[in-house]
């Protein structure tokens, strides 16, 4: 498959057209677009977002900045990846390059739906079951002292409302270039937490988030405990400590979403800060929670040493 030289404006605009509602623009200035791509359009079994950021060296000197988001890529399946777009690259060097990329990632799904293995978008799973796997993912982010996070199966008395709670969206946060945004639901139910996830992800800006990092505190009256957990999305630690802020904060029955889009430069520990400040002003916002001076000294009161573990970013 041959590449074709063009400057990027046309490269953009022959992209939209070509992948249509699959091409989603997150910041036209900055030139940060993301692509969803699926094995299958109309049976995915495989998806995988691929968001791209264009220097204005692209594509003449400089690659795109890329960040391939999908659970369950991870290790050396990521690695090979990675290789096989900047092999493209280099390859083409001085060429566009999107639309391989694009396509070189869709034959890589087409060969995971012939496994016999099923993909995540369509594997079945019990509630009970879904917990099981998603431990590998919040094993690293269980905050010290926790209260004893439960399995999915409350108590037979508790009555599950499964209707779809209102979400509401926060005042988002800028840093160079990255952008923060917290999004709130009341749950009392686990439930109620995959239907807020999956109306989230209805919309086009939150799926292509970098990250969209969660965690979710439900007091379960008969127990007199709390069943809670919570989800880094590829920003390690991010969920433990966002379930942190909330045990802090003593909230209940309530779950905090924050979507993160990276902007291509590093912001190292302050992308911690930024998340927590996004769920922190919403949950206060929302009357979740004090003021922001008494949660700011809650903070200061309840804040003990931790030892932290080298974490990535984005």
């Amino acid at each position: 498959m041959k590449s074709y030289k063009v400057g990027s404006n046309e490269e953009i605009e022959a992209m939209a057209a070509i992948y249509g509602e699959e091409w989603c623009v997150i910041d036209d200035c900055a030139k940060i677009f993301c692509i969803r791509i699926s094995d299958d359009i109309d049976d995915p079994k495989w998806t995988l977002c691929l968001q791209v950021m264009l220097p204005n060296e692209y594509p003449g000197t400089a690659p795109p900045i890329y960040q391939l988001n999908a659970p369950w890529l991870k290790g050396q399946e990521r690695a090979d990846l990675s290789n096989s777009l900047e092999e493209i690259y280099i390859q083409n060097i001085g060429e566009s390059i999107l639309y391989l990329w694009v396509e070189k990632i869709r034959d890589v799904l087409i060969q995971k739906s012939q496994m016999t293995e099923p993909g995540p978008d369509v594997k079945k799973k019990t509630e009970e079951e879904d917990v099981e796997c998603e431990d590998d993912l919040v094993l690293a982010c269980q905050p010290e002292n926790q209260v004893k996070t439960l399995d999915f199966d409350v108590s037979e008395n508790r009555t599950e409302i499964e209707e779809l709670p209102p979400i509401d969206h926060g005042i988002p946060i800028t840093d160079r270039r990255s952008t923060f945004q917290a999004h709130l639901a009341p749950v009392v139910c686990p439930k109620q937490v995959k239907m807020v996830l999956a109306k989230l992800y209805e919309n086009k800006k939150i799926a292509s988030a970098t990250h969209n990092i969660y965690a979710y505190r439900i007091y379960c009256e008969d127990k007199q405990t709390f069943l809670q957990d919570c989800e880094d999305d590829g920003e390690t630690a991010a969920g433990g400590r966002l379930l942190h802020l909330m045990e802090i904060l003593n909230v209940r029955d309530v779950m905090v979403v924050v979507s993160r889009w990276y902007g291509g430069v590093l912001l190292g520990p302050d992308r911690f800060k930024h998340i927590n400040n996004c769920a922190r002003n919403i949950l206060v916002e929302k009357n979740y929670t004090n003021s922001p001076e008494e949660s700011s000294k809650a903070l200061g009161k309840n804040k003990k040493v931790r030892k932290d573990k080298k974490r990535s970013e984005h």
